[in-house]
């Protein structure tokens, strides 16, 4: 059986990593280019979201707190739609999986850039 050829091209990434490394959110939305950041969580984790949100500032262009598991298609449009009505040029991840689906979700027909705050820790036990 023969392996079939391919190239992998892959997205541009940067991970900040350490202790008080929230405080540099908004330099990272300005590294991007982008000036208004869509915070998205799930339900549970809104509060969390607004900390995030009051701390940007003028950067934050609201908060949807609709995330859940396996990103329905319909919460995606919903987020998509949020983000464009409020002029969010990038969105903010904070949460686990759902949270970082829902932005890959909106990522993958938008193209707006994605920043994750990873909150959960998920691996095989």
């Amino acid at each position: 059986m023969t392996t079939p050829s391919f190239v992998y091209n892959s997205v541009p990434q940067r991970v900040v990593f350490g202790a008080g490394s929230l405080q540099h959110l908004a330099r990272e939305i300005d590294a991007l280019g982008a000036r208004r950041a869509l915070v998205l969580s799930t339900p549970e984790q809104r509060p969390q979201a607004e900390r995030v949100a009051d701390m940007l500032g003028g950067h934050a262009a609201g908060v949807f707190d609709r995330a859940v598991m396996h990103v329905p298609i319909e919460t995606a449009r919903e987020a998509r739609e949020v983000a464009r009505r409020l002029g969010a040029d990038c969105a903010v991840a904070i949460g686990g999986g759902s949270t970082t689906g829902l932005g890959k979700a909106i990522a993958l027909d938008s193209g707006l850039p994605i920043l994750a705050i990873p909150t959960t820790y998920a691996a095989p036990r």
